[in-house]
């Protein structure tokens, strides 16, 4: 045990299924929890739509939610629930000390100015002096901006007063490895000592789903679990809205404030392997093994993708390396891009605290639990690119 161990006492999460720790934990423990999806407003294409949000419990002020779109009012709304959680929220010196690290995509695309254009250009040939007026005219300032990653730490800080230094990754589920990473570290060596970190997807919204299906990555035809997603299909990547805020410190910080944990995070690990070699499941193999006493951890909440390639290579690694109890989170609440490592994290710290595994999220392909849980390894191979694994134990 060390000052300087790495722990979560804060935990926000947004999904499907609801909003908070308590929510998700009291779902998932349970058994038999059914995904919430939605296979009609994007056809034939299924997501896992936001719940029923009343933004005003985190996000007080009209004007703060109005100059926001939704993806950042997501991930503001999911930090808040994490300073909350954490006892940190109201505390204004804490706040101003604490260091912030985000994984972000960017904004979304006002899709009503891309269709007045996409219409004009059938009847024009100038086509650049076409754009030049379009974006003078028809694009708000304040929107443009808003396509900058950077704004969802900005307006954290704005809400929340969170105001020490910031940092924002981005990459898919690489930024939410980065910055989980870059946080642990920072703390461990003493150059943190709490620190706000996480992420949030919004999928319900036509250019978010049309990056996944340029690269022929999204499920088709009728929702499956993530196991059970064949290649006629479809890529066989299920989206998902939400998000996923944890607050780390310091075991010294936690104890000086009287704030118990979760649980430790003893370990990070991170990769980029060549995937047109075929080799993805010897490269995820190995990262897994670099975690310290990963065969003998049962517990593994798999941030699997559902795309084939990742999700098959992850699938082979487990099965080789161990005798675990895997549970695929996107099974009940999609993928949620830059968010799906630190939602992972959040799942295994809850069933660390409650000394207690989840339920098969999907009986027909993963094992039931044989003990309580004392580690627990959370994944993020990524559908596309970027590999990422933590080890957590019982704080």
């Amino acid at each position: 045990m060390s000052a300087n161990d790495v722990v979560i006492t804060g935990i926000g999460l947004v999904s499907c299924l609801g909003e908070g720790a308590d929510t998700h934990w009291s779902i998932l423990s349970s058994g038999g929890a059914k995904p919430v999806y939605d296979a009609e407003r994007f056809a034939p294409y299924t997501i896992h739509p936001l719940p029923q949000m009343d933004w005003s419990q985190q996000i007080p002020k009209r004007g703060d939610q109005r100059q926001m779109e939704t993806w950042q009012r997501l991930g503001t709304y999911t930090a808040g629930l994490a300073l909350a959680d954490a006892g940190i929220k109201d505390d204004e010196a804490l706040c101003a000390s604490m260091d912030m690290v985000v994984a972000a995509g960017g904004g979304e695309r006002d899709v009503a100015v891309d269709e007045v254009i996409l219409e004009a250009s059938r009847a024009r040939n100038d086509h650049e002096l076409l754009l030049n007026e379009k974006l003078t005219t028809e694009l708000r300032p304040t929107l443009f901006l808003a396509q900058l990653s950077n704004l969802l730490a900005g307006n954290i800080s704005i809400v929340h007063k969170v105001t020490g230094s910031s940092r924002t990754f981005m990459g898919e589920e690489g930024a939410g490895v980065s910055a989980i990473e870059t946080a642990a570290a920072r703390i461990r060596s003493g150059q943190s000592t709490h620190v706000l970190v996480g992420g949030a997807f919004q999928t319900e919204h036509p250019d978010m789903l049309l990056g996944y299906e340029l690269g022929g990555h999204l499920h088709r035809k009728r929702w499956k679990s993530v196991w059970q997603r064949g290649a006629n299909d479809g890529g066989g990547v299920i989206t998902g809205s939400g998000g996923a805020f944890l607050v780390l410190e310091s075991r010294a910080h936690a104890e000086a404030r009287g704030r118990k944990a979760y649980a430790r995070i003893d370990a990070v690990a991170s990769g980029r392997a060549r995937r047109k070699d075929n080799h993805l499941a010897t490269a995820v193999a190995g990262l897994l093994r670099s975690l310290p006493d990963f065969a003998e951890t049962e517990l593994v909440i798999s941030g699997a993708s559902g795309a084939h390639a990742a999700t098959g290579a992850e699938r082979q690694a487990l099965r080789e390396h161990g005798n675990h109890a895997v549970r695929a989170c996107s099974t009940l609440t999609g993928h949620m891009k830059e968010a799906q490592f630190p939602f992972a994290i959040a799942l295994a710290a809850l069933a660390l605290s409650n000394k207690a595994a989840y339920p098969p999220f999907d009986a027909d392909n993963e094992a039931a639990a044989r003990a309580e849980p004392a580690r627990a390894v959370a994944t993020a191979i990524g559908y596309n690119r970027f590999e990422g694994a933590a080890v957590l134990a019982q704080a």
